[in-house]
Formats: C-alpha cells, sequence, structure tokens
C-alpha cells in the first residue's frame, strides 16, 4: 500500500498528555524507521493497514523550542489533525491550542480519562463540548485503548443529523476511527468549560527542601546502577570474549600490517569492539531503561519542576539538568534529545552534556583507573568535582537570559506505574541513536586510531605534550591517555598500562589525570554529532572554551590539592 493510499492524520498536543500512547494503540505498532519532512529526531510514523498516524513532539508554548517547531511544521503539512487534550486540564489546553488548528480537519481526543469520575455530568461535558465545536470529542484512556471509555463515554461522533448514538465497546481504537470518519473543522475556541480542578497528588517532590534532594537521588540512580550493572556484566563477560577473540586477533596480525592494525591492534576492531558491547552498551541499556521508565510514570516532569528553581540560577532549566544526566548513558541521544530545550539554553546544555555527562565509555574506564591504583573510594570526590566544576562552568558561559527563563513545564503530572511497553517506547530512541550514529562513527574512530598507532603518530604526539603534564605536576605517561580520550573516552584506561608507575601516583594526581582526560575534550562522536545538530562554527567554540575551562580547574585541582593534602 502506499503513502497515498493511507490516511494521514497527525496528534498535535502538549507534553505528557498521551500522543505516543495513543498512536500505539490506534495502529497496535511501533514507529517505522524512517524520518518525517526530512528531521532526524522528533515526529515519528506508526502505520497500519490504511492508516498512518504521526506522533508530533509536545507542544511547549513557554518555551522556543526546535521540537515545538517541528510539531508546528508537522501541523502546516498535517491532512487531518486529532488535537490530543488531557480530561485533567481539558479547559487550559483548549484555550492554548485551538487557535493552532483552527480551520484543521480534524477531531478531538480527551486521554486521562480513566482520572475523572465518569458521572453524567462528567458525559455531558463532553457531548457539550462536541456539539460547541462541531467536531467529534472522544474520551479515552490512551494506555488501554481497548478499554476506550468503559464506563459508558465511548460514543460514536456526532452523525450529520445532530444526533449521538451510543457505540459498541471498541477494543482496538475503532471510537477514534470512527470519530476521523466524521472529522470536521476545527474552531479556534470553544465556550465551553468543564470547571474540573483535578490536581496530582503531592508527594515529596513538591516538598520545599526535601523535593529537590530527593530529585537529584532520583537523577544519580540510574547512573549508580548502570554502572554497577555495568561493571558486574563485564566482569563475567570480559574474560569470556577475550578468550574467544583470541584466535582471530592472532589471525589479523598474520595480515598486511595496517590491515592487522585495523584489525587486531591494540586500537583495532577486534580489541575494542568488546569493550563497547561488554562495558558500554549495558551501561546505556540500564540507563535508556530508567530514563524511559521516568518517562513514562511521569517522574521525569515532576523532577524537572522539583529543580527547575535551583538551575535556573546557574543558566539551565530543570528539563535542561535531565538531558545532561541523560548523557551519562550516551552523549549522542543526549545531544540530540536537547532540541526539547528552549533555544536560549539549548547550546549552554550542549556544553554541559560536552563537558560533564561521564558516558558509558568514560564511567567505565574511570573506574577501571581507580580499581587500578588500589583506591576505588577516588570515585565519590571524582564525582564531586565532576558536577561542581561544571555547574560552575554552565553558570560562567550561559546567557543572562537563560537565568530569567519561565519554568520548564506547566504542569505538575500524574504518577503511575510505568508499562513494560511505554518503558521500552520510551528507552528504544536512546538504543537506536546509539545505533545508527554512536556505532558507525565509533568504528570509523577505531579505524583512524589504529592506523595512528601504526604509524607511530599518536606516541610522536604524546611525546610532544609531556612537557605540558609538569604544569599539572603529572608524569609523562599521563600524556598519551589525555590525548586518546580525546578521540576516544575509554582512552583514558590507558592509565593503567603502566601499572608500577600508576601505582606510584598519589590520589591527587590520579584524580587531576582522570578529571583532565575526561574533560578536556569531548570525544570525536559527541563533537561530530553537535557538529550535525548545531553547527562547526559553534563546535569550534565550544572546544576552544572547555580547553580553557578544563585546564583552569585541573590545575585548581592539582595545586589546590598539593597544598591541602
Amino acid at each position: 500500500m502506499t503513502d497515498s493510499s493511507r490516511n494521514r492524520v497527525v496528534l498535535i498536543g502538549k507534553e505528557s498528555v498521551g500522543k505516543s500512547a495513543l498512536a500505539a494503540g490506534l495502529t497496535g505498532t511501533t514507529p517505522a524507521v524512517e524520518n518525517v519532512g526530512g528531521s532526524t529526531v522528533s515526529s515519528e510514523i506508526y502505520r497500519s493497514g490504511d492508516l498512518e498516524v504521526i506522533d508530533t513532539p509536545g507542544i511547549t508554548l513557554e518555551a522556543d523550542t526546535e521540537t515545538t517547531r517541528e510539531a508546528l511544521s508537522a501541523l502546516d503539512r498535517a491532512e487531518t489533525v486529532i488535537l490530543v487534550v488531557p480530561a485533567t486540564d481539558i479547559d487550559r489546553d483548549l484555550t492554548d491550542l485551538l487557535s493552532l488548528v483552527q480551520g484543521r480537519t480534524g477531531a478531538v481526543v480527551v486521554t486521562h480519562w480513566d482520572r475523572i469520575e465518569a458521572t453524567d455530568e462528567a458525559r455531558g461535558v463532553i457531548a457539550d463540548l462536541e456539539a460547541d465545536l462541531g467536531v467529534p470529542v472522544v474520551p479515552v484512556d490512551a494506555r488501554h485503548l481497548g478499554r476506550v471509555a468503559a464506563d459508558g463515554g465511548a460514543r460514536n461522533p456526532i452523525d450529520r443529523s445532530g444526533s449521538t448514538q451510543t457505540a459498541p465497546r471498541a477494543a482496538d481504537g475503532r471510537d477514534v476511527r470512527a470519530a476521523l470518519r466524521y472529522a470536521d473543522e476545527l474552531p479556534g475556541e470553544t465556550g465551553v468549560q468543564s470547571g474540573w480542578e483535578i490536581e496530582p497528588s503531592r508527594h515529596v517532590f513538591e516538598r520545599p527542601y526535601l523535593g529537590p534532594i530527593a530529585s537529584a537521588l532520583v537523577l544519580l540512580l540510574p547512573a549508580i546502577v548502570a554502572v554497577w550493572f555495568a561493571n558486574t556484566v563485564a566482569g563475567e563477560l570480559d574474560p569470556l570474549v577475550g578468550n574467544a577473540l583470541e584466535p582471530a586477533i592472532v589471525w589479523a596480525e598474520t595480515l598486511p600490517g595496517p590491515l592487522a592494525a585495523v584489525l587486531g591492534g591494540d586500537y583495532g576492531l577486534l580489541a575494542m569492539g568488546p569493550f563497547l558491547f561488554v562495558w558500554a552498551l549495558p551501561t546505556l541499556l540500564i540507563f535508556a531503561l530508567f530514563m524511559g521508565a521516568y518517562s513514562a510514570s511521569g517522574l521525569t516532569m515532576r523532577v524537572t519542576a522539583a529543580l527547575h528553581p535551583f538551575m535556573r540560577r546557574v543558566g539551565l532549566t530543570g528539563r535542561d539538568l535531565v538531558r545532561v544526566v541523560m548523557g551519562f548513558g550516551c552523549n549522542v541521544p543526549a545531544v540530540t534529545s536537547t532540541r526539547g530545550c528552549s533555544d536560549c539554553t539549548r547550546c549552554t546544555t550542549i556544553s554541559a552534556i560536552s563537558f560533564g555527562s561521564a558516558c558509558s565509555y568514560q564511567f567505565p574506564a574511570t573506574l577501571a583507573v581507580f580499581a587500578a591504583v588500589g583506591m576505588p573510594w577516588l570515585v565519590g570526590p571524582y564525582l564531586a568535582v565532576l558536577v561542581a566544576s561544571t555547574l560552575l562552568y554552565v553558570r560562567l558561559i550561559a546567557p543572562p537570559e537563560a537565568r530569567r527563563t519561565d519554568l520548564a513545564v506547566d504542569r505538575r503530572t500524574f504518577l503511575e506505574w510505568p508499562r513494560p511497553r511505554a518503558i521500552w517506547r520510551e528507552a528504544r530512541s536512546s538504543l537506536a541513536s546509539f545505533v545508527t550514529t554512536a556505532l558507525p562513527v565509533f568504528a570509523g574512530i577505531c579505524v583512524v586510531a589504529a592506523l595512528l598507532e601504526y604509524l607511530g603518530a599518536l606516541e610522536r604526539l604524546g611525546t610532544v605534550l609531556e612537557p605540558a603534564m609538569a604544569a599539572f605536576a603529572l608524569p609523562a605517561e599521563a600524556a598519551l591517555p589525555v590525548v586518546l580520550a580525546a578521540i576516544r573516552k575509554d582512552g583514558i584506561a590507558l592509565l593503567t598500562a603502566d601499572s608500577a608507575g600508576v601505582a606510584s601516583l598519589s590520589a591527587v594526581e590520579v584524580l587531576v589525570a582522570v578529571y583532565l582526560a575526561g574533560v578536556l575534550l569531548p570525544c570525536l562522536v559527541t563533537a561530530i554529532t553537535v557538529a550535525r545538530e548545531v553547527s562547526s562554527r559553534f563546535v569550534a567554540a565550544m572546544l576552544a572554551r572547555q580547553i580553557a575551562a578544563a585546564i583552569g580547574f585541573a590545575l585548581v585541582i592539582a595545586w589546590g590539592g598539593r597544598v591541602l593534602f
């Protein structure tokens, strides 16, 4: 079936109103692997038979975000529109959004109907809205579309005589599909008000002092669990994978010089590939699932609102902070997700990810160094220094208007237990970015690094930088890991290559070496992603700022540590 023979429907609504669940429920499918209108991340296509549903990003009226512009662009190309509004905030969302869809052919779907006590009065409001708007209005529980308005609210839209009729129970979203058959021109306003004031219950996140602390712990939890899980799995799998690949590495060494280096060298595909899948992928997977659970449960929005007043002081919003924390899984999807940031904070958020988000390569490598020197306790001071310097860095580079941004979210979400399907839907985009973006670039970097090592260029470059290490009170051996960490963050692990030399370093020297290697430059994958998302010119300016800040902070840590300890 061709695209032209399908009925294309665009879902429009604010954040966290159930658009993705509605699209999945209507079609019974997952998003197709393709872009919409040339975009790389944002709208997603769901197809089933003669129906094509386009799920657009949530519209954020209080912030100028690229995702909102993408949603409005999809609206401009729409043939039929479904305006998605939550029953819990129906009056405000209709007031805010009807003017955007005015004149479009469409219908209204009221989600979160399970949150409403379905009295005759509530059903009467839906009937009054339908009569006033002149378009079908269908109340649903988007998470369980097979139980559409099981309280008796499921009904066919207005027939052309103006009367209504009761519909049989729909198990596959037929109520909404029926509404599409009778879609009509949407007005720009409505005079009907529900009068409902349904607020989600308050939890620890709304408490004045305990709320921000609990929110910070929630954001740290996936990083802690992901690193623990990755190290646990890697500890079991690493020797097994290494032994399994040993024959292939031995065979690769018999090939001509450059090819042997690319396949079996220290930076070759066979040598570095296991690190990617044994260490990095488990970290990314757990982190993606945690963040997916947070999003599907409504926890992300609660944490965002709780931390926003504090993050605003340094030039970020609570929403921006969530993106920075995402970077601990993988910088690529974190940078891409900044499309949902306000224009005045997006570049600052990207800079914060580049500087302070210790990704799934960097963090395991850092822990390996601390373990090799017998100082695993250094992870605490390291994280403290990383967080403090990142916040100070952001405060220094953030534009003044970023500290005057309004609240990052316009409503508190309901908290609920996330369903596995919803978690996977949320986590899928992070994993897709890892596979489609990080993996190809990773392979290319391995090839380049292996050839540079084969030609002796890496060693010569490290030698050139040896005098610079003295400024940080570091030995010459630290130069090469710092250089390689700018290519791939697991290059930090080279500090363990000379076990005797590393063991002789003090705690402050180890901390400075790992910190400098981690923040001096982003890895090439991150830099390339930022260039694609923003521009090469911005990348150049970002790198200059980051180098200067990293050197300054590292000097303070190095010489301040020597004075104090």
